[in-house]
């Protein structure tokens, strides 16, 4: 086991590498950077302004690097890294990043760390309700189909499953702000933020009632289309090990139906159910987040990433990437060792071996 660990953990810096390399490299060389947004930026101000270069009353377009100051233009290549080769920029970058170093935002006044921590919350937020619904809803459905195979419930709830599996999550989202967001029908939940802007003067029990209003609409798009697959696999788990034959012994010794099914057969099947928790629960808040969070105003890493994507931030950009793989990586880890926390007759020795 401690053989697969270390060779597992080692072979996660070339990942990690590759992935760095890669986004690097599209970040260096597509077009509109960094020092382009800042240009863009200042031709709009001052087209606000009436400044020469804007319209003040018309609108503005933006003009490049036309008609500005050529010093200006050096300032900011110096001032976000530009003006260094390539390669140096690159080994600073992965040199930072193996410290767990990710730099400041070049927009925002703020280091990557700090903005991913007063995000985070929104995310995690998001994530754990997602996944708490997810597995409520997936495996006693799963359940229930598995003991009523080929019945009508079985069709109809495979039928609905799958169609919720096929509407994605925001487009999903999208029909919920229509229905009960005030789009065309029915105002009754608010399309933005967790809470309300006087949350400060409610009491306990409005705070908790308000948190839950806010989040109904974004985690019902986000379970939706992400319970199917754990439904249709706890059925198809469950039909496998209600064949075997230790059940049919249970049953032969006169065990009632419920007794086999939730001592016995439950247990069994539960294994790659609680060995896909850790990659579920990531998933619950990485996975389509962007989406969700940008749709409904959730100030949270997904909606960071769009807006720094958008304005070129490519530390913010650089560092979210950077922690999510690392994430992902771990997880995928912690669940690999879960299979012998549950089953301790898997063995990994023959892997590395």
């Amino acid at each position: 086991m401690l053989r697969y660990l270390i060779t597992r953990l080692l072979a996660m810096i070339p990942t990690l590498l590759g992935v760095l390399t890669l986004t690097f490299l599209v970040t260096q060389f597509v077009p509109g950077g960094p020092v382009d947004h800042a240009l863009s930026r200042f031709d709009a101000e001052s087209a606000r302004s009436g400044v020469e270069g804007g319209v003040a009353s018309g609108g503005w377009s933006y003009s490049g690097r036309q008609g500005i100051d050529a010093q200006q233009v050096e300032h900011l290549t110096e001032l976000y890294g530009f003006d260094q080769p390539l390669l140096d920029r690159y080994l600073s970058m992965v040199k930072n990043f193996l410290c767990f170093e990710l730099g400041d935002s070049y927009f925002r006044n703020e280091s990557v760390w700090s903005l991913i921590q007063s995000k985070l919350g929104v995310s995690v937020s998001l994530g754990v309700w997602t996944f708490l619904f997810t597995y409520l809803v997936s495996v006693p459905l799963g359940v229930a189909k598995a003991v009523r195979a080929g019945s009508r419930f079985d069709f109809i709830t495979s039928l609905l499953v799958l169609i919720g599996y096929a509407v994605p999550g925001f487009v999903l989202g999208v029909l919920l702000i229509l229905l009960l967001g005030g789009g065309s029908f029915w105002d009754i939940f608010p399309l933005r933020g967790l809470t309300s802007d006087d949350w400060d003067e409610l009491s306990a029990f409005g705070k908790v009632t308000d948190y839950l209003w806010h989040i109904t609409l974004p985690v019902t798009a986000s379970v939706v289309s992400t319970f199917a697959l754990k439904t249709l696999l706890t059925k198809n788990t469950f039909l496998e090990e209600i064949h075997r034959q230790y059940v049919l012994t249970a049953r032969a010794k006169g065990l009632s139906e419920r007794r086999v099914l939730w001592k016995h057969v439950f247990r069994n099947a539960l294994i790659p159910l609680v060995t896909g928790f850790p990659g579920t629960f990531i998933a619950a808040f990485f996975t389509g987040s962007l989406l969700i969070e940008t749709l409904f105003s959730l100030d949270g890493l997904g909606l960071l990433s769009y807006e720094s994507i958008n304005s070129r931030d490519y530390p913010v950009v650089l560092g979210s990437l950077y922690l999510l793989t690392l994430i992902g990586l771990v997880t995928k880890l912690i669940g690999d060792l879960a299979y012998v926390l549950v089953d301790p007759r898997i063995k990994f020795d023959a892997q590395v071996a």
